[in-house]
């Protein structure tokens, strides 16, 4: 799918990718250009264009071969970029060296069309751009909100009467927690129509992990339905101009939702894609069993992570350091014990953590006047604690669970009771009258591909098959109420684990599951 034409493509040739990295300059595919225009290029009198993010106007290009008469305006905030635009266009487009996000309100068009930057929140200055959104728009949005959103709910404010905009996007504001605002803001216009999400195993963009969407709206009370759209794979460009057009195959998971039933609050891939929690039974949320947090969170990783070396050359004893798994891939099966500790901390890995609150020792007072000097004190997270040292009050959790993964999460049973970084999530089991589940048989229930398959619902899809959790995608996930179970089912699991801990027979756990759960 990423057929550039060769404008783009020679510029790539020609451009560092640390220059496009910081002004996010990912080229769309000409095919699905030509697809979005599709959705544009149906309103009779389309005249007024606008591309919100220029780069070097694929979208105006395959506009104009396809329509006479346009007046197309485009924004673009690299000098470079619009330079080598204005040599391509001449007079026939009219080019601004401006950002989108605080220009051109009052101006209305006939058509949008666009693919934003896609920045991580903390590299632009978000704050200052979510206010002038709120200003403009009077809503409410998280803090959180990545800039693409912004764009598109900008766009949205901007067409006229009958007016269309054709927006390719990340999908992660489908799924997360900060796109609820903007979901609730899109849902009150009423203009969105229809929604494609791309399969999450593959990617449309090189050099972006990040699955992608496209969002077709239109300004006009007449329509009160959306529809949500997942295509299978990218087999080319033909399939997705039949879904824009409304031509959706057999084979396609396509459905049509009225507004009143569409809740902002939830996670969208309800509308696009068959759960996997109706085939079974007795089902809570797992916050009913544990309570799912990140890691510790330094601010300073090369500072406050040790290894054996590291500490010998500071002077700084074993007792002002905390055992801690720092690297997702220091931990190769399901339980981790003291053993694996010390083989990693004799290979010289980083295993430790500065515990420096409260002591005089002269070694650790010269080393935090170094981190002082560095401007460690002065860090986003650090700067935040007092002393702005201290560690965050995380206690070792019996179980880990991995942030990301390709093949399904991978929960880990840790017998050494030491702390993690945000490498993995802490589970802390919750014990209560009702749920006295042992960690035994949670554990075991946890290393099932029907516990992977239910909480891949509450996942956040990336690109090439990248999956992500955070820890309320966890604790609002849900399990099968084991709970349940009787007590001989119970007792027999819990001998499995006991009898062979790092070799589970989970197969035959799953069948006890399956004869008491299955839908």
């Amino acid at each position: 799918m990423q057929d550039l034409s060769p404008i783009e493509a020679d510029y790539i040739r020609r451009t560092p990718l640390e220059h496009r990295k910081f002004y996010a300059q990912f080229f769309t595919p000409i095919s699905l250009a030509d697809v979005m225009v599709d959705w544009l290029v149906k309103k009779d009198d389309l005249v007024s264009i606008l591309e919100p993010a220029f780069g070097l106007g694929v979208f105006s290009r395959c506009l104009m071969r396809r329509k006479e008469k346009l007046d197309v305006k485009g924004f673009e905030i690299d000098d470079n970029i619009l330079q080598e635009s204005k040599k391509l266009y001449g007079t026939k487009i009219n080019l601004l060296h401006q950002d989108y996000m605080y220009n051109d309100w009052d101006n209305k068009y006939d058509g949008i069309i666009c693919n934003p930057p896609y920045f991580k929140f903390h590299d632009y200055d978000n704050k200052k751009v979510i206010e002038e959104i709120e200003t403009r728009l009077s809503c409410k949005l998280n803090g959180f909100t990545n800039l693409y959103t912004l764009f598109l709910l900008k766009s949205i404010h901007q067409l006229k009467p009958g007016g269309r905009c054709a927006y390719i996007v990340p999908s992660e504001f489908l799924n997360s927690d900060y796109g609820a605002l903007v979901k609730h803001h899109l849902l009150k216009t009423r203009a969105l129509r229809h929604i494609i999400v791309f399969n999450f195993e593959e990617s449309l963009f090189e050099d972006a992990l990040t699955t992608s969407c496209l969002v077709l709206c239109e300004n006009g009370t007449d329509c009160d339905t959306v529809r949500f759209t997942a295509l299978p794979a990218l087999k080319g460009s033909e399939l997705i101009k039949r879904c824009v057009n409304g031509d959706i195959p057999d084979d396609v998971f396509s459905r049509i939702y009225a507004f009143s039933d569409i809740d902002p609050d939830i996670k969208w891939r309800k509308y696009y894609q068959e759960s996997n929690v109706y085939r079974y039974s007795n089902l809570v949320p797992f916050s009913l069993y544990a309570k799912v947090m990140r890691g510790i969170a330094t601010g300073a990783n090369d500072f406050f992570v040790f290894n054996k070396g590291k500490a010998v050359e500071q002077g700084i004893n074993e007792e002002h350091l905390l055992p801690c798994v720092c690297k997702c891939a220091d931990v190769k099966g399901p339980l981790f014990t003291e053993k694996d500790f010390l083989k990693l901390r004799n290979e010289d890995k980083n295993v430790y953590l500065l515990d420096a609150v409260g002591t005089e020792d002269e070694n650790i007072l010269k080393y935090l006047k170094m981190g002082i000097s560095k401007g460690i004190d002065k860090k986003y997270l650090t700067s935040s604690r007092n002393p702005w040292y201290a560690l965050e009050n995380r206690p070792p959790s019996p179980i880990w669970v991995t942030v990301f993964n390709r093949k399904g999460l991978r929960f880990i049973r840790n017998l050494a009771g030491v702390h993690n970084l945000t490498t993995f999530h802490c589970v802390y089991p919750k014990h209560t009258l009702y749920n006295d589940v042992s960690d035994d048989l949670l554990f075991a229930y946890l290393q099932t591909d029907i516990a992977k398959e239910i909480f891949a619902d509450n996942c956040r899809e990336y690109g090439n098959g990248l999956q992500k959790f955070e820890p309320n995608d966890l604790n609002k996930g849900m399990m099968l109420d084991i709970a349940l179970l009787p007590d001989n089912e119970k007792q027999r699991i819990e001998a499995m684990v006991n009898d062979s801990p790092s070799s589970l027979p989970v197969k035959e756990i799953e069948e006890i599951l399956l004869n008491y759960f299955l839908s």
